[in-house]
């Protein structure tokens, strides 16, 4: 080749090489230019994808964040300004540039977004015609103090306001007919209530099934008059002849010796019971006041149980009753299955029917009510897995209670006799109130369970 077409064909290459270049620069330049623009959104997408589109958070300002303004409203508070919603770029302290950020007001307002201590929730239950409705707190706590209001629509869009009354967070409406309702808490002082409303189905009859929400009803000795609501009295005591034996049982076929106590028998030293022989425990779980009808823990329930099961015993439990209806008795067993869900029971679930000294609540109940109660207890027990029983004195169940209508129930006889004289089926005989074991100061109840 000579040198004249050599250089031309140089020249030539030179020239596609810079053609080349000014197409690859002309494209990119118009990539950015489009995609600034708003074109391809797409390609924005995949390219940044911090970047928003000016129709959903406005332009980007020189601080790098795409802001829009606005208000935001809550109660009687309000944010105005730019609502930072998206960062573009690197720039981290973009927000440094806007002038509302820091301002007091919006502060405030933030903070009181984040504030859950005026938080309040309703939980509602039905159990028959009725319906109880407890404000609680962001603990799960009931609100007291208050004068909390509701409003009830039924299925015609028919509305009604119900109040509470003693201010003890609890709003209770009897003599409701069966359906479903709206159930919407009112709006008062500072309080932040649920937006929406609730819907609960008032039930026609009593289910036999554990109230989920009942532990917040459970009140301690130190809410209440504790002398004036725990007055149950042991009827036993009339049947018993002096004969009664007042040392633990031991021996025979399949039978086990065994105690119950409660609060009336103070601090136990449960290593000492056990090393006595004790093979079981029946522990009070606490009463339904003979007053005001309140649920209560017994202030030693907890301590025992734990006491017993570490001992190694087999443990079962009682609650004393001052029901006057089933809708109470499930009121009841639930209590009772609140208290022991976390324990191991071997033994029954026991509905304590005795009397309060004549003027409980419950005394004067006649034999068909008082036995629909121990029925609703024991049903509800057993539909929470437990076994349940009924305990009484021989009196009592011959003249207070239709055994038979309870037969499918365990029964615990209370006899102060050498020899029982209750002829009905039982499965545990009280046989003392004035036994001594090592390890509790005072009398004990002494009983024998068979099986």
């Amino acid at each position: 080749m000579d040198s004249r077409l050599k250089k031309l064909s140089i020249l030539g290459c030179l020239a596609v090489i810079v053609i080349l270049v000014l197409v690859v620069v002309y494209a990119n330049g118009g990539l950015k230019k489009s995609t600034a623009a708003g074109k391809d959104p797409a390609q924005t997408a995949s390219t940044d994808p911090g970047a928003a589109s000016s129709a959903d958070t406005g332009s980007a300002g020189d601080g790098g964040a795409a802001a829009a303004s606005g208000e935001i409203t809550n109660g009687s508070s309000t944010f105005s300004g730019k609502i930072t919603e998206n960062q573009v770029g690197d720039n981290l302290k973009g927000f440094l540039e806007d002038d509302n950020f820091f301002d007091k007001d919006n502060k405030d307002f933030l903070e009181g977004l984040l504030d859950n201590s005026k938080r309040v929730s309703i939980a509602t239950t039905s159990v028959e015609k009725d319906l109880r409705v407890q404000v609680l707190d962001n603990k799960g706590d009931l609100v007291t103090g208050e004068d909390f209001s509701i409003r009830l629509t039924d299925e015609k869009g028919g509305t009604s306001d119900y109040k509470d009354p003693d201010k003890d967070g609890i709003i209770y409406v009897g003599s409701l007919s069966p359906g479903n309702y709206e159930v919407r808490l009112l709006p008062i002082g500072d309080y932040k209530v649920p937006i929406n409303s609730t819907t609960v189905r008032v039930k026609e009859r009593v289910e036999y099934i554990v109230i989920s929400d009942i532990s917040t009803l459970i009140k301690t000795e130190e809410e209440i008059d504790a002398e004036a609501e725990d007055t149950a009295e042991a009827s036993a005591e009339e049947d018993a002849d002096k004969t009664e034996m007042v040392e633990l049982q031991f021996g025979g076929t399949r039978q086990k010796a065994g105690i119950d106590v409660s609060k009336y028998q103070g601090d136990i030293d449960w290593e000492k019971v056990a090393a006595a022989g004790v093979q079981f425990v029946i522990i009070r779980t606490g009463y339904r006041g003979s007053v005001t009808g309140a649920l209560v823990q017994d202030p030693c329930f907890e301590q025992n149980i734990k006491g017993a099961l570490a001992a190694g015993l087999e443990v079962g439990v009682y609650f004393f009753t001052q029901a006057v209806n089933e809708a109470e008795a499930v009121e009841e067993a639930s209590a009772v299955v609140s208290m022991v869900q976390d324990y191991e029971l071997k033994l029954p679930i026991y509905i304590d029917s005795e009397g309060a000294g004549g003027n409980g609540r419950a005394d004067k109940l006649d034999k068909d009510t008082r036995t629909l109660v121990c029925e609703a207890f024991c049903r509800t027990a057993k539909n929470a897995g437990y076994n349940a029983g009924v305990y009484a004195s021989r009196s009592w169940l011959y003249n207070n209670l239709d055994m038979s209508r309870l037969e499918q129930f365990e029964v615990w006889d209370a006899e102060y006799v050498s020899v029982p004289q209750y002829t009905g089926y039982y499965t545990m005989w009280q046989h003392s109130s004035k036994g001594h074991v090592d390890g509790i100061e005072g009398n004990v109840d002494l009983d024998i369970y068979y099986y």
